[in-house]
């Protein structure tokens, strides 16, 4: 059975629809359908994100329908066609993927100059900051957990803007996060005794597979075990307050 089958009749077990499937992954309809026809031409590095989020949230192995995934596609990997993501008509967009080339050119461009002029200028004739000097804020500000990622601390991520999660588990216990685009910041199953913080922009999504397993501790409140154990929960954390909604 191809990756696609085998999507498709996870999501007809589960009982979801393909507009249901995408409101719970966030991922257009479009994709999805094409994904379930084994159509992967959103490119090589988007359809392996969409097809582990697809998986996960359907109680698959995504590593598995990964490999699956590579087997059956080794010949075909394509280059990332953002364009494909945001609109069905791959074809037309990607004949005019040289005008985003431009853009992305003079992007750069501009930003060369903005760092060369900071070189050259400042108060007083002294050299402005150079390149490696200069501030780089990262657009969604994600904490990650044991993947070689950079990490913050509570201290360092706590700002205006900021939902902060600590977790801390007293078992095993099973974990996904996304930020409020929907983009994963974390999935997988977090050890005994572990204790980590993520944060994200405006909002963090929360599912935890079992409640009892964890504390919480949320923009430095403690908000303790937030249910039974064995108990699967969902929740979702704003910036400026731990109360779940």
């Amino acid at each position: 059975m191809s990756v696609g089958a085998v999507l498709a009749e996870a999501r007809e077990r589960a009982g979801l629809t393909v507009r249901q499937l995408s409101e719970r992954t966030r991922i257009r309809e479009t994709v999805i359908e094409r994904f379930e026809r084994d159509d992967f031409s959103v490119g090589h590095f988007y359809a392996r994100g969409h097809i582990r989020t697809i998986a996960s949230d359907l109680g698959l192995d995504p590593d598995e329908i990964l490999r699956q995934y590579e087997q059956e596609n080794a010949d075909n990997a394509s280059p990332v066609k953002a364009s494909a993501v945001f609109r069905g008509d791959v074809g037309e967009r990607a004949r005019r993927a040289p005008g985003w080339t431009k853009a992305v050119a003079v992007a750069l461009a501009i930003v060369a100059v903005v760092v060369v002029a900071r070189i050259l200028g400042g108060s007083g004739g002294k050299a402005g900051p150079t390149a490696a000097q200069l501030p780089v804020t990262a657009p969604h500000a994600h904490s990650r957990h044991e993947k070689g990622h950079e990490r913050k601390t509570l201290e360092e991520a706590v700002a205006p803007g900021l939902v902060v999660v600590k977790v801390t588990a007293r078992k095993p216990a099973y974990l996904n996060l996304r930020d409020a685009e929907g983009h994963e910041i974390f999935q997988g199953t977090l050890p005994e005794g572990k204790t980590t913080t993520y944060s994200a922009k405006d909002r963090m999504r929360v599912t935890i597979g079992d409640a009892g397993a964890v504390r919480l501790e949320v923009n430095g409140r403690d908000l303790g075990t937030p249910g039974r154990d064995g108990q699967m929960i969902r929740r979702t954390f704003d910036a400026g307050g731990p109360s779940p909604r």
